[in-house]
């Protein structure tokens, strides 16, 4: 099987010749990595960690150019909260430190912004991105109403707003949908077949429990995550759905929307033992993620790492329905033979 073979075999829940290996990693990491394996391109570092990677396509920004600040701030497109580079040592991330619409107070506020539109992509050079890497899965598409409101408002407002502002949530969440749709419309036509894989997705979870109560992901955010589902898969699309920490109580609902691969698989978190996942799930859901990268990676010895991803194939790769790969971004803290020895083991280790 090749590559592309093996994701989709294992998205469909399917048991191909081997565990296929997906990569999540900083800016940082991938150099680090590059520079170990004395490789000159990503794609060669894939074929070195005996990758099957997922690759990720998107049209071309052509809107409104994202404006730098003297405070060292820079808009990020298409929304235009602003972050700034922040170095904590081992890696530069950047922070948001402003919401366009964080200081709006009423609905009239909200219809004042300039709302992004998808003619600010040029969708002409979909296909031939897809063209470029005929061995591998490509996802393409992303849509998440929740962390877009946290974008325009900051989190902690975002949350109020679900229960003390529905007008003003139901307005944005509209206008949310409605950039999404037609962006994923045309990414599908774009496409021509081509994109095996979307995300409809969104940040639920803490490291404890959801960010809010499941009654009101079902009211806000279900119907909308339900549509984009049915678009994806009238389209011939996988979904995937990306939701760190605890969020075991609105897997049913992921299933019964349609979702069709489940990442990270965060499962140091209450609820999302991986026993317990494959189990209850495993008819329903193919399994992505799942490498401990708070503490096993970065922390643990090579032989604690090794341990970790024979657990993972055991029990979440039973019988296939799995991509392996880490339970979010490998950070740059983490020693590279524990990624090496993550990988190594995967390999020698994980054939059917």
């Amino acid at each position: 099987m090749n590559s592309k073979e093996r994701v989709i075999t294992a998205a469909k829940r399917g048991k191909g010749d081997r565990v296929p290996l997906d990569i999540w990693y900083t800016i940082e990491v991938r150099d680090m990595l590059m520079k170990h394996f004395s490789t000159k391109t990503e794609s060669e570092l894939w074929k070195r960690l005996h990758l099957d990677k997922i690759v990720h396509i998107s049209p071309d920004y052509i809107g409104p150019q994202p404006r730098e600040f003297k405070d060292g701030t820079s808009e990020v497109p298409p929304w235009r909260y602003r972050v700034k580079k922040v170095n904590y040592g081992p890696g530069v991330y950047e922070e948001t430190v402003w919401r366009p619409l964080q200081d709006a107070a009423r609905v009239e506020d909200l219809e004042k912004y300039e709302w992004p539109t998808a003619d600010w992509y040029d969708f002409s050079t979909v296909e031939k991105k897809c063209d470029q890497w005929p061995e591998f899965a490509i996802l393409g598409g992303y849509f998440s109403p929740f962390a877009v409101h946290n974008d325009l408002r900051g989190l902690e407002q975002s949350c109020i707003d679900l229960v003390a502002e529905p007008e003003m949530t139901e307005f944005m969440l509209d206008k949310i949908r409605e950039f999404h749709w037609d962006y994923l419309c045309r990414l599908i036509e774009a496409g021509k077949g081509k994109i095996d894989i979307t995300e409809v997705t969104d940040d639920f979870g803490s490291q404890r429990d959801l960010f809010m109560s499941a009654e009101t992901y079902r009211k806000w955010f279900k119907p909308y995550q339900r549509k984009f589902v049915n678009l994806a898969h009238e389209s011939g699309m996988l979904v995937m759905h990306h939701d760190d920490g605890a969020i075991r109580k609105i897997i049913p609902d992921l299933i019964e929307v349609g979702i069709d691969i489940l990442n990270p698989i965060q499962h140091a978190c209450p609820g999302m033992e991986m026993e317990g996942l494959k189990r209850d799930f495993g008819k329903n859901l193919c399994f992505h993620g799942g490498v401990d990268n708070q503490q096993v990676l970065p922390r643990g010895s090579v032989e604690d790492v090794r341990l970790e991803v024979l657990d993972c194939m055991r029990t979440l790769g039973a019988d296939g329905g799995y991509i392996l790969a880490p339970c979010h971004n490998i950070q740059p803290v983490t020693p590279i033979e524990n990624i090496v020895t993550l990988y190594e083991t995967a390999w020698n280790e994980g054939w059917y």
